[in-house]
């Protein structure tokens, strides 16, 4: 298996159908969001690849020393990777659509990717994203799609940094969609919809 590589569930495409990239949460795998990613875009393909860091046995795509608090030398090196990944998977399947979402630590690291290289995908899903430190400039996204849901009273994820997050992304002047509600880290059903309906292309920018 080469450096560039993860241990991932893929489906094909079919017909025109676009990519989707899963990435999961802490302790999830490659299973997490593969369904979910089917029932949503039936036709399209789904890449779900397992992070390659294990804290204390929970798959992670990248280290942590602390609750929020990253080891930005593993990050750099998970977004790099990851970066390749997603290139070796588009160079298979030349002027298909690519999508990605990902949550928890699987939205930590598609929003490192986002940061760092905005051409990998055309529509992204952070569900309840925490990105501690305040990225550069990323112009790069201009006119892409990106979802970013959260709950306010998350434990994980202080909402003044989802709420920082979604003006920066904002102002790289991304088209930006929301969807917040008043829980915690748990995933909701208006979020679902929200995300169904990024990747199918009906939905439209709002706050939440």
């Amino acid at each position: 298996m080469s450096n560039d590589s993860y241990h991932a569930k893929i489906k094909e495409p079919q017909g025109d159908a676009p990519l989707v990239f899963a990435f999961h949460g802490t302790g999830g795998d490659e299973s997490q969001f593969f369904g979910l990613a089917q029932d949503l875009l039936p036709d399209a393909g789904i890449i779900s690849p397992r992070g390659d860091v294990s804290e204390m046995g929970a798959a992670r795509f990248f280290r942590r020393t602390g609750e929020g608090v990253y080891d930005m030398a593993d990050l750099a090196r998970a977004t790099d990777k990851l970066a390749r990944f997603v290139d070796g998977i588009k160079a298979q399947h030349p002027g298909r659509p690519v999508y990605g979402f990902g949550y928890s630590n699987g939205a930590n690291i598609l929003a490192s990717a986002m940061i760092a290289r905005p051409d990998l995908f055309e529509r992204i899903g952070l569900l309840h994203p925490l990105i501690p430190w305040r990225p550069d400039p990323a112009p790069g996204l201009k006119g892409r799609q990106v979802l970013i849901t959260a709950g306010r009273n998350d434990p994980i994820c202080p909402w003044p940094l989802t709420e920082r997050l979604a003006e920066w992304t904002r102002a790289q002047g991304a088209q930006l969609a929301t969807s917040y509600h008043d829980g915690g880290h748990e995933v909701r059903r208006e979020e679902l919809t929200a995300l169904a309906n990024l990747l199918r292309g009906t939905g439209a920018e709002r706050a939440a």
